[in-house]
């Protein structure tokens, strides 16, 4: 049985965290990757503007991460939000509605590469990203924000549910993907 080549071998990535540590533990997670580091909003900001990257991983808090995600989305960057301090079901919703294709719990760190290959080989096969996650992380969710928590957002939580695909995330990158602008969509 032939091993299959792994989605993140090669890929070029932005890593943005304000902690020093986490940003080694994902370059030691990430091994396969080439890793592009940065460690405040500006650096970060840069970085993005001037280069193209297969993928961000942005944390939410100390870099202002959802303005990042906004530029990362505007420049056709697949980003996954990665946080510790930012797990609530407002931040997620932000993440979703901004454009992400993902939220991680920094409580998954170890997993890191498992998940990101999962999840953006989801994105490249136009698979909903968001359902994987939902699908792996839906009980640390009801762990973390109560088993009703999408109760108080029920409407967005429907429509999201049923729009994975086309969600206002999702059209969100759309309006920036260089694939699809050339085709008159």
């Amino acid at each position: 049985m032939t091993k299959t080549e792994s989605v993140l071998k090669g890929k070029q990535i932005l890593a943005v965290d304000d902690e020093e540590d986490i940003l080694e533990t994902i370059e030691d997670i990430l091994d396969e990757v080439v890793l592009d580091t940065a460690s405040d909003y500006e650096s970060a900001s840069q970085k993005i503007r001037e280069h193209k990257y297969d993928l961000a991983i942005l944390d939410i808090m100390g870099v202002n991460g959802l303005k990042l995600l906004e530029e990362s989305v505007q420049r056709g960057i697949p980003t996954v939000m990665l946080t510790a301090h930012a797990i609530n079901p407002e931040t997620l919703m932000e993440s979703i509605r901004k454009g992400a294709i993902s939220y991680l719990p920094k409580e998954t760190l170890a997993e890191l590469d498992a998940l990101l290959e999962d999840l953006l080989g989801a994105h490249q096969r136009g698979e909903p990203a968001w359902k994987l996650l939902f699908d792996k992380l839906g009980d640390y969710f009801d762990d973390r924000f109560g088993p009703d928590w999408k109760e108080k957002d029920k409407q967005f939580w429907s429509e999201f549910s049923r729009t994975y695909q086309i969600g206002k995330g999702i059209q969100e990158r759309l309006k920036h993907d260089e694939r699809i602008l050339g085709k008159g969509i």
